[in-house]
């Protein structure tokens, strides 16, 4: 990485600090999320910014399922970037959290906008990142990205009859069966409450479902289906609104169907949870734009 992209990248991972002296620091009003829903980083910001009540005192403005600026980047963001960094050599990218105040980029790092959202910005909604608990939420979101999303990934892509396909599947298939034994005794993934780890654990199992079996051969989506007590959880909170009205379901396609050059393989055919009746209002139209 070159010294310009260094420092571009950490000018856009700014914080939101505790007090005044942090520069950023939670002011009502002051900052405004730019998501768009079919994209899971901007699902699960969205599903955050619900479950915490920040309605009102941290504005949402939605944007196209498929990006319409160079290399997957939103016209409607450019100028945030410019501000930014100036003459930003990368995409115009969602998510992300600008500050009214001057105008600019606090962050793009989905990871760190979560949790700011919820520590600093969380005081009327659930402790999302309990501290006895953060050790475990890491590890759920690290099984989320590699073993579920990246293995699904790798297996969608490789060959069905190659060795590296059913490695892929293999390490997918654990992690599920790693997540239904948890929920074998408790309502949410680390308990009895909602934590940051059910929320990235839900969008991880809607874009395993609406994205990833796609490319996935019908037995393999069968074996992924068979973890009723998993998919039955992500059903029972995409009945809450908080989870199941940010689904823009026909924007996840159209976005799947924008960026995706593989092959679609039988596990299409093979849906695993009627997400439009797990939750009426959730979205078949593409959400307002910017």
């Amino acid at each position: 990485m070159s010294a310009m992209s260094q420092t571009t990248a950490s000018s856009l991972r700014g914080r939101i600090g505790c007090d005044v002296r942090s520069g950023h620091y939670a002011v009502p009003h002051r900052y405004r999320l730019h998501l768009s829903l079919p994209c899971p980083t901007g699902l699960e910001i969205a599903v955050t910014h619900s479950l915490l009540g920040l309605q009102d005192v941290l504005p949402v403005s939605l944007l196209p399922a498929v990006p319409d600026g160079p290399g997957d980047g939103y016209a409607a963001l450019r100028p945030l970037y410019e501000a930014s960094s100036h003459q930003h050599p990368g995409p115009a990218a969602a998510p992300v959290l600008s500050d009214g105040w001057t105008g600019r980029i606090v962050s793009t790092h989905a990871p760190d906008i979560v949790r700011d959202l919820a520590e600093r910005f969380g005081g009327a909604g659930p402790e999302l990142y309990p501290q006895h608990a953060r050790h475990d939420i890491e590890e759920v979101g690290r099984l989320c990205e590699e073993d579920i999303s990246d293995a699904a990934q790798r297996a969608g892509r490789l060959g069905i009859g190659s060795p590296a396909h059913g490695a892929a599947l293999d390490t997918l298939l654990l992690a599920l069966e790693s997540l239904e034994s948890r929920l074998a005794d408790r309502d949410h993934v680390l308990g009895g409450e909602v934590t940051a780890a059910d929320v990235h654990l839900w969008v991880t199992l809607v874009q395993l479902d609406t994205v990833h079996r796609w490319h996935l051969d019908a037995a393999a989506v069968q074996r992924i289906a068979a973890h009723r007590r998993l998919w039955s959880y992500a059903r029972r909170l995409a009945v809450l609104p908080a989870f199941g009205s940010h689904l823009d379901l026909d924007g996840i396609a159209r976005r799947h169907h924008a960026h995706c050059r593989g092959q679609e393989a039988a596990g299409a055919a093979v849906q695993i949870v009627d997400w439009t009746a797990a939750h009426p209002s959730g979205r078949s139209v593409t959400p307002h734009q910017h």
